[in-house]
């Protein structure tokens, strides 16, 4: 059935839409955006509400093969829809990881009916161990259109330098996981003030900062693009800033969580707080910002990684990692939007429009003929995080109890309504 969407005040940066109108759906994608549109067709009141281009989270862990008591393919694509997210990017460290086309095509055949479009970041190498490099073009030919061994760094630079010279041909995004883990061998949070006050042992900036130097070198070196994955510390910030006024092809991420909370909300000792990279100082928390607002850091994305209530029960032993998607458009909104610190439009830039050039996905747009993938928001609603209402399996989220401003209230996904009443 064909959808017509009315009054909605629709922004999208990509078209220059900035304003009220009406938006026709027809076969799932965008047949027109104007004034006073008519059709026979389902009907969206819109009025009040902000039409955006569904949001593409190009950093997300979905659990599947293998954890599913944490998330799987639906959940965690019902967690997405419920946080306006219509295109997300899953990594690799599954069980068996994704290393091979089979495990790229099982995600994908399972991910068909899902709420959202899930596309595969495979692993540079087997296993993640760093040290076998995988049949790149074999995992291309499967459907995989990124490559990373997220949840660690490739510790053989030159296999890394492999597949960054091979993935431009192929299409692919190398997404990299900067940190050397003989610096962070045995932290759990950052290492500084809090750290040393509950008497932890800690990871220091330095150990993503090693990292980071590492794969902007290569992109250098070899003249080829490379992703930068959750970007937490100032230096960091830094280093991907001179590197792009030198001219490397570097694009860089960072989580909602990164530029709203610090190291101090570890002193609670609740291991949902607890994430790799760390929850920084208020120093990194600045420099976030700033990257944000000057362009250093294109993309805003969640690092979701689900993990069970008996998983983070223990402080210490927890595994790291939070649950993002669902609550990723109302944090930005709140700390970056409502602050003034970022205007509406950027944000939708980086939730949105960038991850999706990045990427090189069809999305990101609102544009006539573009799949229609719209997020419907109120921004003026407050409302507080309830773990346990979350539509993932996993309620590990850093936001529980706080209060924010800027809801999704509906979610369409190729025409179909995919969440809201």
């Amino acid at each position: 059935m064909d959808l017509l969407i009315k009054n909605a005040y629709v922004l999208s940066p990509a078209d220059g839409l900035d304003g009220v109108s009406d938006i026709l759906v027809r076969d799932g994608r965008i047949a027109a955006v104007g004034s006073g549109l008519t059709a026979g067709a389902e009907v969206i009141d819109a009025q009040g509400l902000c039409a955006v281009p569904g949001f593409v989270d190009m950093h997300v862990h979905l659990r599947d093969p293998g954890q599913t008591a944490k998330e799987d393919i639906f959940t965690g694509c019902e967690a997405a829809a419920a946080g306006g997210v219509t295109s997300l990017l899953c990594m690799p460290n599954t069980v068996p990881t994704v290393d091979s086309a089979e495990t790229v095509r099982y995600i994908l055949d399972k991910a068909q009916n899902a709420k959202a479009r899930v596309y595969v970041a495979a692993a540079v190498t087997k296993g993640l161990k760093g040290t076998e490099p995988t049949d790149i073009e074999a995992l291309r030919e499967a459907g995989a259109i990124a490559l990373s061994d997220d949840g660690r760094p490739v510790i053989d630079t030159k296999l890394l330098q492999n597949a960054m010279k091979k993935a431009p041909a192929l299409g692919m995004t190398v997404a990299a996981h900067c940190e050397d883990l003989f610096l962070a061998k045995g932290g759990i949070i950052n290492e500084g003030a809090v750290s040393r006050q509950l008497g932890v042992q800690g990871i220091p900036a330095a150990a993503e900062d090693c990292g980071t130097a590492r794969e902007i070198a290569l992109a250098a070196a070899e003249n080829v693009p490379v992703h930068i994955c959750h970007v937490s510390t100032k230096t960091g910030v830094a280093l991907v800033r001179d590197a792009k006024r030198r001219g490397v092809q570097v694009t860089a991420e960072t989580a909602p969580h990164y530029f709203s909370l610090t190291e101090q909300a570890l002193l609670a000792r609740d291991a949902d707080y607890r994430m790799n990279p760390p929850l920084r100082t208020a120093e990194d928390v600045q420099a976030i910002i700033e990257g944000l607002q000057d362009g250093t850091l294109d993309c805003i994305a969640t690092d979701h990684a689900p993990h069970t209530t008996a998983d983070k029960a223990d402080f210490e032993k927890a595994p790291n990692g939070s649950v993002g998607m669902e609550t990723s458009f109302a944090a930005a909104h709140t700390y970056l939007v409502k602050t003034g610190l970022l205007s509406l439009a950027a944000l939708v830039e980086k939730m949105a429009v960038n991850p999706a050039r990045i990427l090189g996905v069809n999305a990101g747009t609102l544009a006539v003929g573009a799949p229609a993938d719209i997020a419907l928001l109120d921004l003026t609603e407050q409302w507080t995080v309830d773990a346990e209402r979350l539509h993932g399996k996993s309620k590990n989220t850093p936001f529980k109890g706080m209060t924010l401003t800027g809801r999704v209230k509906k979610t369409v996904l190729g025409g179909r309504v995919v969440f809201g009443a």
